[in-house]
């Protein structure tokens, strides 16, 4: 199974390269207008910047993702950026590095390798965030079954997030969707059986 990654809460990291300021700054975003809206606002926080650049990836496989140069020499910075996040399986997420140009040119190599690294700088500054699709469940069981119940749940991956008690045992409990079909059959041979029923 392929995860995908992106980011909890906003980042950003600076950078210094050859007295250029380099500032990344990332945020998960999930359609194409959030990460525009990003890109507008941190622009307009920025806008005695030289360069805002920037690149996005959105969609379940990341299959939507755009990138600029805002004004740097083509293929220097909006497509390095990009890279960067791809080659760390990110999706949802957008970043923008915003340059303060410091009087020393980079040069072509050396503005693919400022603005791929700045990007890398920020990535790898915290744990990113784990995608993953999980399904929910919730059913109710005698208090005989319900300790072999979450037993054989756990055994197959599922996490126990809550059991309430009354005159029975509600459980409450999710599982990445990609292991679920073994837990799935389990729960429906013992929705038939009676032996829980599920809420």
């Amino acid at each position: 199974m392929k995860y995908f990654y992106s980011v909890s809460q906003d980042r950003a990291v600076e950078t210094k390269i050859k007295r250029s300021r380099f500032i990344a700054h990332l945020r998960y975003v999930s359609t194409m207008p959030e990460a525009k809206e990003f890109i507008s606002e941190i622009s307009a926080q920025h806008k005695t910047a030289n360069h805002n650049c920037w690149a996005y990836i959105v969609g379940e496989k990341g299959q939507t993702f755009h990138s600029s140069d805002d004004g740097e020499p083509s293929g220097t910075a909006g497509q390095p950026m990009l890279n960067a996040l791809k080659k760390h399986d990110m999706i949802n997420v957008a970043v923008v590095v915003t340059r303060y140009f410091g009087g020393v040119k980079l040069g072509i190599r050396g503005l693919i390798e400022a603005y791929g690294d700045s990007v890398e700088q920020a990535i790898e500054a915290e744990k990113l965030l784990k995608l993953v699709k999980k399904i929910s469940y919730i059913i109710e069981t005698s208090y005989a079954f319900a300790e072999i119940f979450k037993y054989n749940a756990e055994k197959m991956q599922a996490e126990i997030t809550n059991s309430e008690y009354s005159d029975v045992i509600k459980v409450e409990f999710s599982i990445e969707e990609h292991l679920n079909e073994d837990l799935e059959n389990y729960i429906n041979e013992l929705s038939a059986s009676k032996k829980i029923k599920v809420l």
